[in-house]
């Protein structure tokens, strides 16, 4: 028998208030693994206590790093950094982990990181990352489950991703820093996340150029130094928490929220019913709880977020009609459907679109998150749910979004966090 953590909804409430949104998960990860390019002090400032954030510490100090937690402040000191193996028990529990890749192969020349784990839906190959490093002038091999690179001097390169990814981007883009010559990447990612890791780069003494775009240009330089930076806020923790309001008809304001960031999200909210209202520093969500029914396609940003499908989808199941949710990004992401139907949802699912008839009334029931961005659905629906919904493994949740349950009590919602024993 385990003791697990579950939470306990009893739906039907509207949520009123305002919630501080916290740092990017997505952004602190790769920026945490850059601190390995160059010894020196490092100081991250709105850093969100997330269990993905923790694993990266823990990853960090196995390589020789010292890494100190004050409030939402990282300090990290990369002076005594030795070791360049990626343990398979650390990068097992999170994808982010490969991040390490690219910085520990330009800066000593070898690195051997397990192959990544961390989520319970579909394969991400990290075939792209490899591609790319191997352009740089690596040689990368796959041994007993680790991908083991070697370059004496990586070498600027002309680099085309046949797919925008966020991870490849990244790792390669950390990689080049320090290569001979010229880099450019074309088709790079350009999320929001990548522009943070690039901008905390050219603070270490980094030439990249095109920052923003999808074409990426870095003079490989000798040397980088130690910078401070300030974490962006997490779009997705903040689309959730808009979606939570129009979903329960309440009305909610985002502090600490980028709207520049949301742009997508935010019209579809607005073709959905709900009023936007954009402050100085804030973003509210006003709705009547009269939803219409939105076709959603997930794209590469500025497109709408696959990390928000999943929240769409518990949105469009209380909709006055039927709609369309489509996720070119990740195939198979489609594991939360199941568990909302649970509820009372009327999907239908053809493998990567999902058919959705609005119901006028979800009813809770126990369901079961299994990864992150399901978990955050299954928590919406069962805030309007009838009755009490009980969300197991929510371990899941906790690797994404800070203290979700009290910030949804800090907005009038009945949930709490509870023990539950499992019967292995």
């Amino acid at each position: 028998m385990i003791k697990m953590d579950k939470l306990v909804i009893h739906g039907g409430k509207s949520l009123k208030g305002s919630v501080n949104i916290s740092g990017s998960k997505n952004a602190v990860l790769p920026i945490m693994a850059a601190t390995l390019l160059a010894d020196g002090q490092y100081r991250i400032s709105n850093v969100p206590n997330l269990r993905d954030v923790q694993t990266m510490s823990k990853m960090l100090k196995s390589l020789g790093s010292s890494v100190d937690v004050d409030g939402n402040i990282l300090s990290i000191t990369t002076n005594e950094c030795q070791s360049i193996e990626a343990p398979y028990d650390l990068v097992k529990t999170m994808r982010a982990s490969i991040y390490v890749l690219g910085p520990l192969l330009t800066r000593y020349g070898y690195a051997q990181v397990s192959l990544p784990g961390g989520c319970a839906w579909g394969p991400r190959p990290v075939n792209l990352h490899i591609n790319g490093l191997e352009k740089l002038g690596a040689s990368v091999e796959i041994q007993k489950g680790y991908i083991v690179a070697r370059a004496k001097h990586l070498k600027g390169s002309h680099i085309t991703f046949d797919v925008s990814s966020v991870g490849a981007t990244g790792n390669v883009l950390m990689a080049a820093v320090l290569a001979k010559g010229k880099t450019v990447i074309e088709n790079a990612a350009r999320e929001p996340e990548i522009t943070s890791l690039a901008d905390f780069l050219n603070q270490m003494g980094a030439q990249i150029h095109g920052i923003g775009t999808d074409r990426l240009e870095i003079n490989g330089i000798d040397q980088l130094h130690s910078a401070n930076t300030h974490i962006i806020p997490d779009r997705i923790e903040a689309g959730t928490y808009l979606i939570a309001g129009h979903i329960t008809g309440g009305s909610v304001t985002l502090h600490q929220a980028n709207a520049s960031h949301l742009r997508s999200l935010l019209q579809k909210l607005q073709d959905s019913g709900a009023k936007i209202a954009l402050g100085e520093d804030t973003l509210t969500i006003h709705s009547n709880r009269q939803i219409l029914p939105v076709d959603i396609t997930t794209a590469v940003y500025p497109g709408f977020p696959t990390d928000m499908q999943a929240q769409w989808m518990a949105l469009m199941s209380l909709s006055s009609g039927s709609s369309v949710v489509k996720d070119e990004i990740y195939l198979d992401r489609f594991t939360h459907v199941a568990e909302l139907r649970r509820l009372g949802a009327d999907i239908i699912l053809d493998h990567n679109v999902a058919r959705i008839k609005g119901t006028r009334q979800l009813s809770g029931a126990p369901v079961m998150s299994t990864d992150l961005r399901a978990s955050a659905s299954l928590i919406l629906a069962g805030l309007v749910a009838k009755g009490t919904t009980d969300i197991s493994r929510v371990y899941h949740i906790d690797r994404g979004y800070e203290q979700i349950e009290k910030k949804l009590q800090g907005l009038g919602a009945d949930i709490v966090r509870e023990k539950e024993v499992l019967v292995i």
